[in-house]
């Protein structure tokens, strides 16, 4: 059975060393190396979307990054109590038409014994951006580590 460090219960240390593995992953736009880190059988809430597995994860994002192109991510540590964590997050991203986005999210995550990911719900909103607003510029810099990200 593979584990994914590091593992509950989180210390504020560890929690925060989870939220930069997740945002790290998530900036490869690699589906199937994100879907490593959740259990076979987890679930998720995206959006208005439900699904359950990795499988189904891997597809999910799949289609997500074919529709958000260029795509860059940072998220932050809200809080984590146990095996949970919560995360605000923000990325960016343009459609096919060219149209940039901002994405504001909160996400809840729930970990069984091996590090792995059982549950996500997430809640996102997008807010159209002119190109010349974006701030989020491919995946952070190792300088910026451990740094927050703005409100707007």
């Amino acid at each position: 059975m593979s584990t994914r460090p590091p593992l509950p219960p989180f210390t504020l240390e560890t929690a925060r060393q989870k939220v930069q593995a997740a945002e790290d992953a998530w900036n490869t736009r690699d589906p199937e190396k994100v879907a490593l880190a959740y259990t076979e059988d987890s679930v998720w809430r995206n959006r208005d979307a439900f699904v359950t597995g990795r499988a189904a994860i891997a597809e999910l994002l799949t289609k997500k990054w074919q529709r958000e192109l260029d795509y860059a991510l940072r998220k932050d540590l809200w809080a984590f109590e146990g095996n949970r964590i919560a995360v605000r997050f923000q990325y960016e991203c343009h459609d096919a038409e060219g149209q940039w986005w901002r994405s504001y999210g909160n996400e809840l995550w729930e970990f069984d014994e091996r590090g792995l990911m059982a549950r996500r719900e997430a809640s996102i909103n997008d807010v159209p951006i002119e190109e010349s607003e974006r701030r989020i510029l491919g995946p952070r810099p190792e300088s910026e580590r451990g740094q927050g990200i703005p409100l707007r």
